[in-house]
Formats: C-alpha cells, sequence, structure tokens
C-alpha cells in the first residue's frame, strides 16, 4: 500500500463562503465541488489542496484528513490488524470512490480512500 495524495478538511457550516477565500485570496483553482464539500488546489507537481465541507458526505461527519491510497482493501486490514477503531465503511461511494473511516491514536478522524473511477 503505498499513499498517494493527504487532504486536510475543514469543517463549516458553509463550504462555499469559506473555500471562495482560498480562490480569491490565494488564487487556488476549484478541483471538485459536491455541494457539500469543495476542493480547492492546485495541478503542481506537488499538489495543494485543502477542502471546506458541512458532512463528510453519505451522512458521516468531517474527516480531519483524507489519505489517497492505491489499494484501499490493504489499507483496510492494516488497520483492522492495528486494531485501530473503524468507524465508517469501507463504502464504495456515489462520486467514484471506495473509502472507510478509521479514527488515528490521537483521535482525528481519518478518511482512507481510493478513487475507482
Amino acid at each position: 500500500m503505498k499513499v498517494k495524495r493527504i487532504v486536510a478538511n475543514i469543517e463549516t457550516a458553509d463550504p462555499g463562503v469559506v473555500a471562495r477565500f482560498y480562490a480569491d485570496v490565494l488564487g487556488l483553482d476549484l478541483l471538485m465541488d459536491h455541494g457539500w464539500i469543495a476542493t480547492y488546489g492546485n495541478d503542481d507537481t506537488m499538489p495543494l489542496q485543502v477542502s471546506f465541507a458541512s458532512e463528510g458526505g453519505s451522512g458521516t461527519p468531517v474527516p480531519g484528513l483524507s489519505v489517497e491510497v492505491d489499494d484501499v482493501e490493504a489499507a483496510y486490514q492494516a488497520v483492522l490488524a492495528g486494531k485501530y477503531p473503524v468507524e465508517y465503511g469501507p463504502a464504495d461511494e456515489p462520486w467514484g470512490v471506495r473509502r472507510f473511516f478509521v479514527r488515528d491514536p490521537a483521535g482525528t478522524l481519518v478518511n482512507i480512500v481510493m478513487h475507482t473511477q
């Protein structure tokens, strides 16, 4: 299993209002918008992204971090082997990802995700 990307997620009641600051002030591009989450960043060699969300998708809480991996099943097995608490999934989501949520040792809710499309 290889980590491909880590994305910070910031909870807010109105993702659009906060996210516009990052677009207008910092010049970040809108990379994804599902209504409940808007991700801004760029497509440089080292991607820079920050997301603003009112929920975690599919009615879940907003995770503190999203970690994109190339093999979500291997990551899930590693989490189970480590006896870390899985709080959601694994689930295939309608926006083209397979993911699960786990609490890290500090209590941060982490979204482990792999794109399927």
